[in-house]
C-alpha cells in the first residue's frame, strides 16, 4: 500500500500572544518557532513515521527558504516530488497562538499554485489500484477536482481534509471515499447544520465514509447508517498546531496497516498521538517519534 499526499509544503513561524487580535488591533508577540509546515508536508511525515510507504507531492521555492525545507525533509523516511525547487517564492505561514493554546494561521500558496496538474500526474502514473490518494484544501478547486478525477480514473483510494474550506469543494463528494473534517468544517459544508445532521446531509452527497473531529469531545465516524464515536485522550494544552494533521495521519495508517477500513482502533490510535502534538510546540518538532507512533500503533 503507497500513500500518495498531494499538497503543500512550506515555513511554519510561530508567534506567542496574549490573545487572539480583534480586527485593527496592533499588539506585541514572541517568536518561539520556526519549523517545517504545510498540511501535505504534515500529514505525509507522520504517514511515513508510522510505516507507510509514502510519496509527498509537493512544491518548494527556488530560495533558502525551500532549501530549508527541503534539508528538513531529508531526513523523514518519505520520497519527494519535485525533486527540484520551482521558479517561485517557497510558501510560508505564521501561526499566532494565544496564551489559552488556540490558534490562528495565515498561509500563503504560491508555490502550491506553481505546482501543476503535470507535475502531480507524472507520479500518480506510477500508483496502483487501491492505492491512496490524499489532499487538503490548499489548490484551487479545479485543480483538487482534476487529481480526484484522474484518481478515480486509475482506481485508487481517495481521501480529502478540505482545509482551508472552499464552498465549492461541496462538487466533489462523489469522488471522495474519506473526508475528514473539523466541527467548524463540517457545519460550513454541511450546510450550515449541527454536526450529526450536517455528517447526514455530506454523506447524501455521495462521500463513502465521514471523521468529523470535535477537538476535546473526541471524533465521530460516519458511514452508511453507522456512527461510531471515540473519546480523546487526556492532555496537556501546550499547542493544537498539527493536531488535525496528526489525527488524519496516524487513524489512516493505522486502518492501512491493519488492511481495514477506519474504525474505532483507529480513531482511538489518532486521539492518542494526536495528544502528544498539543502538549508539544511547534509542529515538525511537536510530532510523535517513530518510536511513539510504533508504541500507539502495536
Amino acid at each position: 500500500m503507497h500513500v500518495y499526499v498531494v499538497g503543500n509544503m512550506g515555513v511554519d513561524q510561530t508567534y506567542l500572544i496574549d490573545e487572539l487580535p480583534e480586527k485593527g488591533a496592533s499588539i506585541h508577540g514572541h517568536k518561539i518557532s520556526q519549523d517545517l509546515g504545510g498540511k501535505g508536508a504534515n500529514q505525509a511525515v507522520i504517514l511515513a513515521r508510522c510505516g507507510v510507504k509514502t510519496t509527498l507531492i509537493a512544491a518548494r521555492g527556488n530560495d533558502h527558504q525551500g532549501d530549508w525545507c527541503r534539508d528538513k525533509l531529508t531526513h523523514e523516511p518519505l520520497t519527494l516530488f519535485p525533486a527540484d525547487p520551482l521558479d517561485c517564492a517557497t510558501d510560508t505561514s505564521i501561526i499566532l497562538n494565544s496564551a489559552d493554546g488556540d490558534n490562528v494561521n495565515i498561509t500563503t500558496t504560491t508555490a502550491a499554485d506553481t505546482l501543476s496538474l503535470r507535475h502531480i500526474t507524472a507520479v500518480l502514473a506510477d500508483a496502483r489500484p487501491g492505492d491512496v490518494v490524499l489532499q487538503q484544501g490548499n489548490f484551487s478547486f479545479d485543480k483538487t477536482r482534476a487529481i480526484f478525477e484522474y484518481a478515480r480514473g486509475r482506481r485508487l483510494y481517495t481521501v480529502f481534509n478540505p482545509s482551508p474550506v472552499q464552498s465549492e469543494f461541496a462538487g466533489l463528494w462523489p469522488l471522495i471515499d474519506l473526508v475528514v473534517l473539523n466541527s467548524v468544517e463540517a457545519r460550513l459544508l454541511g450546510a450550515d447544520l449541527q454536526t450529526a445532521d450536517a455528517a447526514r446531509h455530506l454523506l447524501a452527497g455521495g462521500i463513502g465514509a465521514l471523521v468529523v473531529t470535535l477537538g476535546a469531545d473526541g471524533a465521530l465516524l460516519f458511514q452508511g447508517a453507522r456512527q461510531l464515536r471515540a473519546e480523546a485522550a487526556p492532555c496537556r494544552v501546550v499547542d493544537t498546531t498539527g493536531a488535525g494533521d496528526t489525527f488524519l495521519a496516524v487513524m489512516l495508517a493505522s486502518a492501512l496497516l491493519r488492511g481495514l477500513p477506519v474504525d474505532e482502533t483507529a480513531l482511538r490510535h489518532a486521539g492518542a498521538a494526536a495528544a502528544i502534538t498539543i502538549g508539544r510546540s511547534g509542529t515538525l518538532n511537536a510530532f510523535p517519534t517513530r518510536a511513539e507512533l510504533s508504541a500507539i500503533l502495536a
